[in-house]
């Protein structure tokens, strides 16, 4: 591998991102580190939402739903139903099967990033798909009096806000990976992908020795907005970003990552850092590919 691109990825607009920086680096100058702030063990499974969403995108295998695998079938959910069970987390059965198999290769001893990589592999993505860290951590929301795991907040509480607290439980202790590290160290450019701030980055940047390593590598940062014409199109970021004092703007966005970035990606001027305006919208292959192009050579630009 030459000096790869990094790419910090949570959510659907990482993922998006990162299937188009495939197209432009390829799959061995690729690589993707990923929140695990939202994982869930569940049905007897380890669920890992956005590894497996980068994954199923860089498979190309990602279902028009925006989530899990084309194709999928829910057999085991609707057996679940009609027995009775409470199905508020839907997976897909081969969805399901791949958190299964990820809990026996962790209860077998493996590490988190082992167990990514093999699923990575058994799909045929050559692409290195990173967890943040070994270590557990999970993303806790408070809201409407109570504090929520995040995938229940997300699904059976809805995302609705207002946001009153967020906690990162267990990234004090948890450090990112050997494998995260060494990528940001030899980065040629490292980009933030458009995902929410607060709560699909921010579990990233708060392990312990994350921001410094990131500050102290020789590449570029820069970040990409996830909002277009102003406006959020998936998910609760405006609520997070409403918690976290920060305006729903490419000002608010800079801020978040105040110190840590170079430059940022957006279709409206930033102030406070050199911008580079333009279309962010990534709704097609050509979109995706178009902006991932233009961020790098921004962010090269910069260094």
């Amino acid at each position: 591998m030459r000096a790869p691109v990094v790419v910090l990825a949570g959510g659907t607009g990482g993922a998006k991102l990162a299937r188009g920086m495939l197209d432009v680096v390829g799959a061995e100058d690729l690589v993707v580190v990923t929140n695990t702030g939202d994982d869930i063990e569940i049905y007897g499974a380890y669920v890992s939402p956005d590894p497996d969403l980068v994954t199923f995108w860089l498979a190309d295998r990602i279902d028009e739903r925006g989530w899990g695998l084309a194709g999928d079938t829910f057999a085991v959910m609707d057996g679940l139903r009609e027995l009775g069970g409470e199905v508020w987390f839907n997976l897909g059965d081969r969805d399901l099967a791949i958190g299964i198999e990820r809990a026996r290769a962790l209860r077998a001893g493996a590490r988190l990033t082992d167990a990514v990589s093999a699923i990575g592999r058994a799909l045929g993505v050559r692409a290195c798909v990173l967890p943040m860290s070994d270590g557990p951590v999970r993303t806790r929301v408070l809201a409407h009096g109570r504090w929520w795991p995040f995938q229940e907040f997300m699904i059976a509480c809805g995302g609705r806000g207002p946001v009153e607290g967020v906690d990162f439980r267990g990234a004090r202790a948890a450090a990112p990976t050997p494998e995260v590290l060494a990528a940001i160290a030899t980065a040629r450019a490292i980009v933030v992908g458009p995902s929410n701030p607060v709560v699909s980055i921010g579990p990233i940047l708060a392990l312990k020795g994350i921001r410094a390593a990131i500050a102290g590598s020789d590449a570029p940062v820069v970040a990409v907005s996830p909002l277009v014409g102003g406006e959020v199109l998936k998910g609760p970021t405006a609520a997070f970003m409403q918690w976290a004092g920060r305006p729903l703007c490419s000002d608010g966005i800079a801020a978040c990552y105040g110190g840590l970035i170079d430059g940022l990606v957006a279709d409206s001027r930033t102030a406070v850092l050199p911008t580079l305006e333009t279309d962010v919208l990534m709704d097609t292959a050509t979109a995706r590919r178009q902006v991932a192009a233009e961020t790098l050579r921004f962010a090269l630009a910069l260094g």
